[in-house]
């Protein structure tokens, strides 16, 4: 990228001013540091330390009005002009006025193209060697050899690194140059646990023909393939022309393979929508937020649009909206007798509609927490039918009266509404209040909690008080459906959980986490998916092993926010108990085996120059009670660039399809807490056999670039 004009833009800096509100715009100059990964900002409080910021603290840059602040604070006319950077966790995001359209697009592609190379192991190594080039001499010295592997998360002593020089100075002059650091980069990145597979399976003259790959294929990853898919996988991956015109795959070329999806841990079959999506909707695990809007703490957080817009993204199908009568007439959303603060409703409306399909087309809920008075319930539904337009179910679908909830596939690019409905008794008083008021002008009218014009647009989610399992039966209607505080929803699914699972087959269930959750902590969702719950509400502000799970559940099928229930959560006559494991199909004795064998450019837990991690790998299974357990390795010391371990575990399991194999690795502390690095979850049935990589760790809630690679395979 040396050459790149948007790069050397960044590097040489310009204005920009930076938005906090109507009355705060101020210009500050911005611009890239030498290391291509820090960004410098000038600051006007001269005491504040910290003037920089790590591009790989950025999540997204998004060019125009897209964000709350921009749309409320900034004129249309500078659309062309304006980005914002928006950052990984709760940091607040940068809106940043350029000085010209062609600017803003310098800043807006030149940072992109930043995070992607800053992503890119060989750009990353790059970058610390020339940051470790203290005195930019185009030589390494031992010394900056030494900050070179502390900075890529090594931990070596004198003696290791006077060897290494040895064995890359060929003119003999005690530090690196030219292709002696190219050498040594080569040792450094060198793959051994690749090159004994590679080894095993490379009979062709030292690579693998389309025949050596169908035997790696068949007797490593388990697939029943045939040898026109290997060779296709040649043409693909191959990165040599030598081997494109033997069809033959070079060491290089089969690391190729093992980065794309067909070498992932993840079935990338399962990356894509697989699953049947024209069942009812109640036949569905469907990812769910509480109190979306919050972007932190339930006391005193910020509101924000942008939550509800992180949230569409991460293809959350159903958003909580808390409404409350606005001081100016305009109902506004916030969390009430709190300190929270409010944003308009509309706004949020408006939010909602530009984002609700980005990533997934299938249907988003609105559960509304209504506080608001009748008039502007009014004001609500009228932005609701006017913002969402034909998007909103305001009717059911068909011509006929239906029996059953309708399918996402029925539902793709729509809305509905969850919330209260008003009965015909009264709607009958509604309709009398009204003509009476027209009447008597002066007469007092029965008072409504309820607008009818919201009502009706309450089509197949009708909130309704739960009143036992037996009234359930016997007088809930298919569209209504009961809301269960997490303490409720625990306890049916330990005690009751054979009937909580009937209520659930034919009948949606959303479960919210409890009030003196203040911190936006989150409880643990498996129990309640295990007992078929299909909207178990998340706090997604908050990241840590619930939510973790979560985007497990949900990182299958696409993407799309819905998971297709196992068979016997969908079946009147299923007798499945998760507690008691009763015999029945469901039960489906599996092993598990796990090879854990290395790791590559796992972060610093700490920045400081000194830290270096003690990798150690947790795996865990989360499921029913009897297949819950977890098995960790032994810590590698000193080692978050290329740690091995090479350690086998294995797993037995009874409930495979609810099953969720979690993958931690933590740095290592003899005297506290295990720092935690990075994880990834897999469902187990969407677990590929084989040699596989993972990519991307989850920490904080969003990825980062890790190279992990593990051996699993299933037997029956």
């Amino acid at each position: 990228m040396e050459d790149d004009p948007d790069l050397q833009f960044l590097l040489s800096g310009a204005g920009l001013v930076k938005v906090r509100s109507s009355s705060w715009k101020k210009t500050r100059f911005f611009k890239l540091q030498e290391d291509c990964k820090t960004m410098w900002h000038e600051s006007k409080k001269t005491l504040r330390s910290k003037q920089t910021f790590s591009v790989e603290d950025i999540d997204s840059v998004r060019s125009g009005r897209q964000t709350e602040g921009l749309k409320k604070y900034t004129e249309e006319a500078l659309d062309p002009r304006v980005f914002s950077i928006l950052f990984k966790g709760r940091r607040k995001n940068l809106d940043l006025i350029a000085n010209s359209e062609g600017e803003a697009k310098h800043w807006v592609s030149g940072l992109e193209k930043v995070i992607f190379n800053l992503s890119n192991l060989s750009h990353w190594i790059y970058n610390c060697l020339r940051k470790a080039d203290i005195n930019c001499d185009n030589k390494m010295s031992p010394q900056e050899l030494i900050n070179f592997l502390h900075d890529i998360n090594i931990e070596v002593d004198d003696e290791y690194v006077q060897m290494l020089i040895e064995k890359c100075d060929q003119s003999k002059c005690g530090s690196l140059e030219g292709e002696e650091i190219q050498h040594f980069y080569e040792i450094l990145t060198q793959r051994e646990e690749i090159d004994v597979i590679y080894g095993a399976y490379a009979k062709t003259e030292g690579m693998l023909s389309a025949a050596n790959l169908l035997d790696f294929l068949q007797k490593e990853q388990k697939e029943q393939v045939d040898l026109s898919y290997a060779a296709q996988l040649i043409e693909k991956y191959e990165v040599d022309e030598t081997g494109h015109y033997s069809l033959s795959m070079t060491k290089d070329g089969f690391l190729m393979y093992l980065h794309q999806p067909e070498g992932l841990i993840m079935n990338p079959a399962h990356k894509r929508v697989y699953q049947d999506m024209q069942q009812p909707l109640n036949h569905y695990f469907i990812s769910s937020s509480h109190n979306t809007y919050l972007m932190e703490d339930q006391l005193k957080g910020p509101s924000s649009t942008e939550a509800y817009i992180r949230a569409l993204m991460k293809s959350c199908r159903c958003v909580e909206l808390d409404i409350w009568d606005g001081s100016d007439g305009e109902p506004v959303i916030y969390h009430g007798y709190t300190l929270t603060s409010k944003i308009l409703f509309k706004d949020a409306i408006k939010a909602i509609k530009e984002y609700a399909f980005k990533t997934s087309e299938y249907p988003v809920i609105l559960s509304l927490e209504n506080h608001c008075s009748v008039e502007q319930q009014k004001l609500m539904a009228h932005h609701m039918t006017s913002i969402l337009g034909s998007a909103l179910v305001t009717k059911p679908l068909g011509d006929h009266m239906p029996t059953e909830l309708p399918s996402p596939e029925d539902l793709k690019r729509r809305f509905l509404i969850k919330g209260k409905r008003l009965n015909k008794l009264e709607e009958e008083d509604c309709r009398d209040d009204e003509e009476e008021s027209e009447k008597n002008l002066s007469g007092k009218s029965k008072t409504l909690k309820l607008a009818k014009e919201l009502s009706d647009i309450v089509i197949y989610c009708k909130s309704v008080k739960f009143q036992g399992f037996e009234h359930a039966q016997t007088h809930q209607a298919f569209y209504e459906m009961c809301s269960f505080k997490e303490g409720d929803a625990f306890k049916f699914a330990e005690k009751s959980a054979f009937e909580y699972i009937h209520h659930n087959v034919d009948k949606l269930s959303r479960i919210y986490p409890s009030a003196f959750r203040t911190d936006s902590s989150n409880y643990d969702p498996v129990p309640l998916w295990n007992a078929g719950c299909q909207i178990v509400a998340l706090n997604f502000q908050t990241p840590g092993p619930e939510m973790d799970l979560n985007q497990g559940l949900f990182g299958q099928n696409g993407l799309c926010g819905y998971v297709l229930k196992p068979s016997y959560l969908r079946d009147k006559a299923s007798e499945f108990d998760p507690i008691t494991l009763t015999r029945g199909p469901w039960l489906k004795h599996k092993e598990l085996h796990v090879m854990v064998i290395s790791a590559q450019q796992l972060p610093k837990v700490s920045q400081k120059m000194a830290s270096v991690v003690d990798p150690l790998v947790r795996v865990e299974i989360h499921g029913v009670p009897a297949d819950e357990t977890e098995k960790e390795t032994r810590h590698i010391q000193n080692n978050g660039f290329n740690p091995m371990w090479n350690e086998n575990f294995q797993f037995d399991l009874y409930v495979p399809e609810l099953a969720l194999v979690r993958f931690v690795v933590e740095d290592y502390d003899a005297v506290s807490n295990n720092d935690f690095i990075g994880q990834c979850t897999v469902p187990f049935t969407s677990l590929q056999n084989g040699h596989g990589n993972i990519h991307n760790m989850w920490k904080n809630g969003l990825q980062h670039f890790v190279h992990f690679t593990v051996h699993s395979f299933q037997l029956l």
